[in-house]
């Protein structure tokens, strides 16, 4: 599942506006989706720590307590000290552990800085990436960008392991899949030498979530994996939809023979 939560404000333009009470009672919505669909993974976008305009509320500890996941990430990509703390970036929920995990912001912003999160998960003795990703909403030539150094740190890993299953990359591309000239489909193209990506869903729109217009969040896959069913959860705990993807994943992925072509087993993953 893929969720940007708009730090816990609902359908609030800001945050600041908020009371701690409102928050949380958006929290239990969030946390009632989460607890209803039951996705093994969770990626979450504009989940924050501690700051001052959300009644110093670790937003990421009260869903995992409300849902009972046991494990989370919370990848910080802005941070301000001072009088006004603040502390956000995305995060993970998941049934599976978790074998490593890094962080990326885009610059060094303190406020309105993007980035992606991407963890390891040993799910049923398989190895699987999953890049929780929230591009900049203001510019397509600083989008690119961040397309241009995610590729780059994929392409790493994949220097480093070239047997390794490709990554799911899911999260608010803040463009929608019309543009072929914008994120997602360059994102997609810049790709293809190495990965045949597809993104989910194809139709459905997810922002903002009183009146959907605009699909800014998708779910990516690459061989091995494939979408089996991919939804837009309706719903108004945040100005973004949740979209939930039932994956087929190979059961076991040997590292010493590229040519396996992978025996395949459910799995679900949501944001």
């Amino acid at each position: 599942m893929t969720f940007n939560i708009a730090h816990g404000r609902g359908l609030s333009l800001y945050q600041g506006f908020s009371s701690a009470r409102t928050i949380s009672k958006n929290l239990d919505r969030i946390a009632h989706i989460i607890r209803e669909q039951q996705p093994d993974i969770v990626a979450l976008q504009e989940i924050d720590a501690s700051s001052h305009w959300n009644g110093h509320i670790n937003l990421l500890d009260y869903l995992q307590s409300a849902t009972d996941y046991p494990v989370s990430i919370h990848g910080i990509h802005n941070r301000r000290d001072g009088r006004k703390p603040l502390a956000y970036g995305n995060a993970f929920l998941s049934k599976f552990p978790v074998k490593d995990w890094k962080v990326v912001s885009f610059g060094e912003k303190k406020l309105g800085e993007k980035g992606f999160l991407e963890a390891c998960f040993l799910a049923d003795g398989t190895e699987i990436d999953v890049i929780n990703l929230h591009l900049d909403f203001r510019s397509r030539r600083t989008r690119l960008r961040q397309v241009d150094q995610l590729i780059a740190s994929i392409h790493q890993r994949s220097l480093a392991d070239p047997y390794h299953l490709p990554p799911i990359i899911c999260g608010d591309f803040n463009t929608s899949s019309r543009s072929s000239s914008d994120a997602l489909h360059q994102l997609i193209e810049r790709s293809a030498g190495e990965e045949d990506y597809h993104y989910f869903p194809k139709r459905e729109r997810t922002f903002p979530a009183h009146f959907p217009s605009r699909g800014l969040d998708f779910i990516l896959l690459a061989a091995p994996f494939e979408a089996e069913n991919t939804e837009v959860i309706k719903s108004f705990a945040s100005d973004h939809l949740p979209v939930l993807s039932t994956i087929s994943a190979p059961e076991k992925w040997p590292a010493s023979d590229p040519s396996f072509p992978g025996k395949l087993a459910k799995s679900s993953l949501g944001n």
